[in-house]
């Protein structure tokens, strides 16, 4: 079941699940630990959407980020602040480093397992996007700024591919995605600075 939007049929599960993942931006902009029971949801409705369209990838992914969910559900409860709430801070280079190198070595060895069992059409985008989103809820979870890099990552491969998959209405989401990240990255520096600054700061 679904409805037609501009001649393209979008199902249900895919319309909520996309708006339920686009509020989960908006609310980790804001630090609000909504952030994780709505990520919780999106990914159960996503999951239906990518297993149905053979991209097992992105299908696990869901399964994935809903563990991750539940770890930053609890890390952002223990770590907050009582002035700026979420204590976020940015990578030093050397993290900076580790999360580069485990984006690749991860994508290729992903890749070729999701080419070896058949469980996706285009393994190494589909692959890209399943590791570059458990580096981002990761980073998330830990208060990290960089995170919202890694999203930009995703949301470059995610276009094409959703497009390619037929999934016009989540590959519009991503394009709103990247704005929403943009715009996260530029609030969470700003964040990370003040903390900063308010920890060299003498009583």
């Amino acid at each position: 079941m679904g409805l037609t939007i501009f001649g393209q049929k979008i199902a249900y599960t895919e319309l909520v699940g996309q708006v339920l993942a686009l509020a989960v931006v908006f609310l980790a902009q804001r630090r609000s630990l909504l952030t994780w029971p709505v990520q919780l949801v999106s990914v159960a409705l996503l999951f239906t959407v990518y297993l149905s369209s053979h991209l097992g990838g992105l299908a696990t992914r869901q399964v994935v980020v809903g563990l991750i969910a539940v770890y930053g559900w609890y890390a952002w409860v223990r770590r907050r602040d009582p002035v700026f709430g979420v204590v976020v801070r940015t990578g030093t280079w050397r993290e900076r480093a580790a999360v580069a190198g485990a984006f690749v070595v991860g994508t290729v060895a992903f890749a070729l397992l999701l080419d070896a069992l058949d469980a996706s059409w285009a393994p190494w985008p589909d692959a890209a996007i399943f590791v570059g989103t458990i580096l981002a809820f990761a980073l998330q979870g830990l208060g990290l700024v960089e995170f919202w890099l890694v999203w930009l990552v995703v949301d470059a491969v995610g276009v094409p591919l959703q497009i390619q998959s037929g999934l016009y209405f989540s590959a519009f989401v991503y394009v709103i995605f990247a704005g929403l990240v943009i715009h996260g990255f530029l609030d969470w520096t700003r964040t990370a600075r003040r903390l900063t600054q308010a920890a060299k700061s003498p009583l």
